[in-house]
């Protein structure tokens, strides 16, 4: 039953009518409201604080960013803010480790500046230096955590092993306490429903560091818990790109998305926004959904990408309703009209009615019917487009696509990649979180 729940997502394991229940819960607007409203219910009875929990890795580059953040967090609001060191990822959740680990690193220098925030590492910190500044923290009183954790892990990320050398002056633990500390670390974020640091824990609902600090906060300030002159929000991002801006040259954006990915139905609104407000040529290249390459995502991970997407799609006013998942034979029909399709002009349109149609619509895109509709509406020719129908020719040009997006280090979707008109000067990125960055990276080549 246990290994059931973990490999829900996959078609292997669970019938597509129970998927798609399960995701409908996850992503339930209803749900969501009714959970914060009966978790604040229990906080007031219990008159127990406003408390939040932090998991720090030494050696997660996203958890040098949010522990920067700590302490203004802290101050800021009525909150008991505890700090819980962990230790490795739940390998479960990671999907090409060595592709996790180069993009990270990158990710993090890119975004860095727009925060104030310094990391300039070029590779990841000596094994023992990162013994040594958990060995430190597992010593650290939980009062002083937050103030020498930062200091920590400015040295760590600097190399600076005299810094840590004088701080485990002070402060030192065995291994044997080291090993127990981040054992316990890791079995409390385990329980909580999630699998990496740099992560935030508050009455049944998770946040990953600085992207998703400002949900928390939000929520904060809705209970009353944000002390009073307190304005600003924490980290907040320092951009110069504007909403929108002309240029005589256009550059390339490639988009990768899949029929299955959550994240990317909550990507589309702003991608074509995009294509509108900015000097770009969209080249829309889909990838088949992890599942269907053959991955298995644990059911923890799924539940948090489903609520968080969910929760992203709120926020930036494109709201997952009713989903019917596509994965398996649904995806590989629709797929099939997609190379026809983009061929005809039509193949970004194509993508976004078909995410609709599963992740607002609640439609089998399977559906022939459907499909035919869709394609009537792209103002194409069903008799001609329908030819394709069942063919194996999207097969190769998804793989290529895949081959494509795995070259920038992305294995998840949607990625998306900048080129020069010529196609050069790549500039791969991950997620939907990280279209201000592609907005950037375009401003800094067209606009400045």
């Amino acid at each position: 039953m246990i290994k059931a729940f973990r490999n829900f997502m996959s078609r292997r394991t669970i019938s597509a009518k129970a998927r798609n229940h399960i995701m409908n819960t996850f992503s339930s607007y209803e749900l969501f409201q009714k959970i914060r409203s009966e978790t604040e219910s229990a906080r007031q009875a219990a008159n127990r604080p406003h408390e939040v929990l932090y998991f720090h890795k030494v050696d997660d580059p996203y958890s040098h960013l949010t522990i920067q953040c700590l302490e203004q967090l802290k101050s800021s609001y009525e909150i008991t803010l505890k700090f819980i060191l962990v230790g490795e990822e739940n390998l479960d959740a990671v999907h090409e480790p060595s592709l996790y680990n180069i993009y990270c690193l990158q990710d993090v220098k890119r975004i860095a500046p727009f925060y104030n925030i310094n990391f300039q590492a070029n590779e990841y910190p000596a094994k023992e230096l990162v013994d040594l500044a958990n060995s430190i923290l597992t010593a650290v009183q939980p009062e002083d955590l937050i103030e020498i954790s930062t200091k920590i892990s400015s040295a760590l990320w600097q190399g600076d092993a005299a810094a840590l050398d004088a701080l485990s002056s002070s402060y030192f633990a065995t291994k044997a306490e080291v090993k127990e500390h981040l054992i316990q670390g890791n079995k409390i974020r385990d329980d909580k429903g999630y699998y990496f640091g740099s992560a935030f824990y508050y009455e049944k609902e998770l946040y990953w560091g600085v992207d998703r600090l400002p949900h928390l906060e939000e929520r904060l300030a809705d209970l009353g818990a944000k002390k009073p002159h307190e304005n600003q929000n924490i980290c907040s991002l320092e951009l110069n790109a504007p909403k929108g801006f002309k240029s005589d040259q256009k550059l390339n954006l490639y988009y990768y998305p899949s029929l299955n990915s959550p994240y990317t139905f909550v990507s589309t609104k702003r991608v074509q926004q995009m294509r509108e407000d900015y000097p770009v040529n969209l080249i829309t290249k889909p990838v088949l959904p992890m599942l269907m390459r053959m991955m298995t995502i644990p059911g923890f991970k799924a539940k948090y990408i489903i609520s968080d997407a969910a929760r992203e799609g709120r926020r930036h006013n494109h709201e997952m309703k009713s989903i019917y998942s596509p994965i398996g034979k649904p995806a590989r029909k629709s797929y099939s009209l997609f190379p026809v399709i983009d061929e005809a002009g039509k193949g970004f349109e194509y993508i976004e009615a078909l995410l609709k149609a599963s992740f607002q619509d609640g439609i089998n895109i399977g559906d022939e019917s459907f499909l035919q509709n869709v394609v009537t509406d792209l103002g194409l020719d069903w008799q001609v487009i329908k030819k394709d129908l069942n063919t194996k020719r999207w097969k190769k040009i998804l793989n290529d696509n895949l081959e494509d997006m795995y070259a920038g280090n992305c294995w998840g979707v949607p990625s998306f990649k900048i080129t020069d008109q010529d196609g050069g000067n790549p500039f791969y990125v991950w997620g939907q979180d990280r279209m201000w960055l592609l907005k950037e990276e375009i401003f800094k080549r067209l606009g400045e």
